[in-house]
């Protein structure tokens, strides 16, 4: 049985001056997490825009649980989180609650006091008294309170210390268990994606670069390092992107174990996914295809 998607994005196409979102392709598996990774201005935020019918689309396909993603049923489903809180500073958790119970119909009050109790947010001190953390655990909150089945999340935990990014990404991992509800992440902290995304997908440039399982990226991938003479006699065929420096070279390399077995007298290095994405983006030489 074919696995179900939450989001399918298929030759996806914006054009801007100076900038096009290029046949953009990728799916977000229904119970799972997909970070989405990529430089400042790869097309992130606007592929994001897009999926929320923020932007229109030139061309391609875009559909939420099945349905195309401009039907009026599929935004009941979605929680959206961007990277400030958009609350007004005068208003308090109790005025939001409110508000966004008027909004949505599965609201659910009790899990929205259990998650301010959980992380500490008080109920009548204005938004605009709390730290950054606060706002962003708050708009968090609100995302989840009423029972979406996708949170979309554009750089939702940048500029938090680690210790409540950390709080965060539990969060985002009990929100998955039930395997019913995916998260679809957006973020240039790689560290956040590699603890707790299945599939990571890099955009650079308004193109995809790959989607790949998290787990095959951190185990499989790796970086041989060797001087310039030894390089010379490593096959093209056996890295993905090199890149030279003033005494040595290094390659990314899609199976690190083969490399070692291959190339017993050349250091094979761990790759994190920061590792992995700044070569594509900053290597040098790719092997061809």
């Amino acid at each position: 049985m074919a696995e179900e998607n939450s989001i399918f994005v298929h030759d996806l196409c914006k054009h801007f001056d100076g900038f096009a979102l290029n046949h953009v392709s990728f799916r977000v598996p229904k119970g799972r997490i997909v970070g989405f990774i990529g430089e400042n201005g790869a097309g992130k935020s606007t592929t994001i825009n897009l999926i929320l019918n923020e932007l229109k689309k030139d061309g391609g396909e875009i559909q939420l649980f099945g349905r195309e993603n401009t039907a009026s049923s599929v935004k009941e489903n979605i929680g959206v989180v961007f990277d400030e809180c958009n609350f007004h500073d005068v208003f308090t958790a109790l005025d939001i609650e409110k508000v966004l119970s008027g909004v949505y119909k599965s609201w659910d009050g009790n899990l929205y006091r259990q998650y301010l109790e959980k992380f500490q947010i008080p109920l009548k001190k204005p938004i605009g008294a709390f730290s950054k953390g606060m706002k962003m655990k708050l708009s968090i909150i609100c995302a989840m309170a009423h029972k979406p089945k996708l949170l979309i999340l554009d750089e939702a935990t940048t500029g938090l210390d680690p210790v409540v990014r950390d709080e965060i990404l539990d969060l985002f991992l009990e929100f998955i268990q039930d395997e019913d509800c995916s998260i679809f992440f957006s973020s240039h902290i790689t560290s956040d994606i590699q603890k707790i995304a299945d599939y990571v997908i890099l955009i650079h440039q308004g193109k995809i670069v790959f989607e790949e399982q998290k787990d095959d990226l951190i185990n499989h991938y790796g970086i041989a390092k060797c001087g310039k003479e030894k390089f010379a006699s490593i096959s093209p065929e056996d890295y993905i992107v090199h890149r030279e420096g003033s005494l040595s070279i290094e390659c990314l390399v899609r199976d690190k174990e083969a490399m070692r077995r291959k190339y017993a007298d050349i250091v094979i290095d761990h790759a994190t996914l920061e590792d992995i994405m700044l070569f594509y983006i900053k290597g040098g030489a790719t092997c061809g295809d």
